[in-house]
């Protein structure tokens, strides 16, 4: 069983290490310094602003702008501010590990960050020796055969204990899609199976069809196929998975249903649809032409592959190629969002016409937001497995805030989309 490796210290809300605290009275001769990485992030601010208590305990706001998110950070080292420039969000990860800055809603300055991405630039970006460093790790992580199969390991190996205490009943780990105005009065589970629904639509199958999905996570669109009358393969790299699909197909007494631990690039056959939601993610730039020659092969002629993915802005996707964030050093070694310009062209080479997208990245905020309701709730109440630490905890809760800051600022949405086999391929 692997488990998520948090930087090590303490979790957030700690006092900083002794060490760190020794430390302070050096850096507070370079505050000077420290106050220009506290510049280049004001002059960035378009929308918003950031009230910034320093370690000396004056307060200073940065930004200024009514037209965003007000967030409200307490730097309790000048060291916080050396990690996020050398190191960037995966520095800025491990400084609020060590209680080195907080804020009483972190989701607010995520969202900031990247409401403000393209006139922040490489502020919040690894630099320098570093930023090899972390390059050079994450490329050793790239998602060949082998590496691949280990990346999905590391995240959805924790156990299926660990994840049905806090997904919703249908065990979907993927954006929902709630109905418009979002209201507090879906419940996530309805809204997961509105997305289950209509990713199945998107097919246009019918009972009888064939489908492939890629990526078959817990089972939740198997479920929802099979009872629809389709006969479906599911392919997974994660033997917990595995065992979960197997077990709920066997309980419900779904028909037509078979799971393999396979490889995407290892698929042979032919499907009258593929369906893959949020798998493409955890490829990496580098496969995605492998993985569209899998879906283009996968279809028969005129087949439809229903695809989600999450996606960052295009005006950003170079600088973020070229870095290693907090995701993918801590969460997802491995993964990559995709640039949707660049993936949608290679869809084209492949033969596939690029249909009917539909995004809807605010409804990733709000199924993030209740993922850690859900999560913050089952450590309140003791039950999750003793295996799981304070790090892990904290390093969660913060994966989760950071992701749902992401969506709110539009710097990554999620979307629904469907390509087409041409009929004469």
């Amino acid at each position: 069983m692997n488990a998520i490796a948090p930087a090590s210290g303490r979790q957030n809300g700690a006092s900083p290490s002794r060490r760190a605290s020794a430390l302070d009275p050096l850096f507070a001769l370079f505050a000077g310094a420290f106050q220009k990485i506290l510049d280049r992030i004001d002059a960035g601010l378009a929308a918003g602003s950031i009230e910034t208590t320093l370690p000396d305990g004056r307060v200073r706001r940065l930004g200024g702008r009514a037209d965003g998110p007000a967030a409200v950070v307490t730097l309790a080292s000048w060291r916080s501010l050396l990690r996020l420039a050398t190191r960037g969000s995966v520095g800025w990860y491990v400084a609020w590990s060590l209680g080195e800055w907080s804020s009483p809603d972190p989701v607010a300055l995520f969202e900031l960050f990247v409401l403000n991405r393209t006139t922040l630039g490489n502020a919040g970006r690894a630099s320098g020796l570093t930023r090899r460093l972390q390059r050079v790790w994450h490329r050793l992580r790239a998602n060949s055969r082998q590496g691949a199969r280990r990346n999905i390991e590391f995240h959805y190996d924790l156990g299926n204990d660990f994840y049905s205490l806090w997904l919703d009943p249908t065990m979907s780990y993927s954006s929902a899609l709630f109905a418009e105005p979002i209201s507090a009065a879906q419940s996530l589970e309805d809204a997961q199976r509105t997305k289950l629904a209509a990713i199945l639509d998107r097919t246009a199958t019918a009972p009888g069809d064939t489908i492939l999905e890629i990526g078959c996570g817990w089972g939740s669109f198997v479920e929802v196929a099979a009872r629809g009358g389709r006969s479906v393969h599911g392919i997974t790299l994660s033997a917990e998975q595995k065992r979960a699909v197997e077990a709920r197909a066997e309980r419900l007494g779904l028909e037509g249903v078979t799971v393999s631990l396979t490889d995407y690039r290892d698929v042979i056959g032919s499907y009258d649809a593929v369906a893959s939601i949020e798998m493409v993610e955890a490829v990496g730039q580098a496969y995605w032409p492998e993985y569209l020659a899998a879906v283009a092969r996968a279809l028969k002629p005129g087949g439809r592959a229903a695809l989600q993915y999450i996606a960052i802005d295009d005006a950003i996707f170079t600088a973020y190629a070229d870095n290693v964030d907090f995701i993918q050093r801590y969460v997802f070694p491995g993964g990559m969002l995709i640039s949707e310009s660049r993936f949608r062209a290679l869809a084209v080479e492949h033969g596939l016409a690029w249909e009917d997208r539909r995004g809807f990245g605010l409804h990733y905020a709000e199924t993030l937001r209740r993922w850690r309701e859900a999560f913050d709730q089952v450590v309140a109440d003791g039950r999750l497995p003793e295996r799981f630490d304070s790090n892990f905890i904290g390093l969660w809760r913060y994966y989760l805030m950071y992701c749902e800051g992401g969506f709110r600022g539009g710097g990554i949405d999620v979307a629904q989309v469907t390509l087409v086999k041409a009929v004469n391929l």
